[in-house]
């Protein structure tokens, strides 16, 4: 019984996280390449073209994967990434809370991070791979009663 409202729940967080991620990369896609690259090359972004670029994949293409949930432990790793380049680039200095503090940031990143890593049944990864590994975990199972 509770089984479905974990994945429910799994769901949801994997919406949350996701829409806040879409939400920056929509912003990044608005400044465009250049105008993202900018902005982290003043804030001491190795590579800033790369990082643009990087950055706005995960943040709109992963997070639609993330809400489908394709690639999920992929795509929680990029949210990680980005964050900490985030974190230290721009929030660091502001400490962990307050005006542009760091605290919004890492909890993101822990989020996206578990929800990779967790993300339920009701995910294009546990239908295309995760019941096939249930199946030979059953059978081992069995073999091994």
């Amino acid at each position: 019984m509770f089984g479905r409202f974990k994945d429910v729940a799994l769901l949801l967080g994997r919406i949350g996280v996701a829409v806040v991620f879409l939400a920056h990369g929509i912003q990044k896609w608005n400044n465009g390449i250049d105008g993202t690259a900018k902005f982290f090359e003043m804030t001491g972004i190795p590579l800033p073209t790369a990082a643009a670029v990087f950055a706005m994949t995960v943040e709109i293409l992963g997070s639609v994967a993330f809400i489908a949930g394709f690639l999920l432990p992929l795509v929680g790793i990029g949210y990680v990434v980005i964050s900490v380049g985030a974190l230290l680039s721009v929030h660091i200095d502001n400490g962990l809370t307050g005006q542009g503090g760091y605290e919004l940031v890492l909890v993101l990143a822990l989020a996206g991070l578990a929800l990779g890593f967790n993300g339920g049944r009701l995910s294009l990864d546990h239908l295309l791979w995760g019941r096939k590994r249930a199946r030979r975990a059953e059978v081992g199972e069995l073999q091994n009663a």
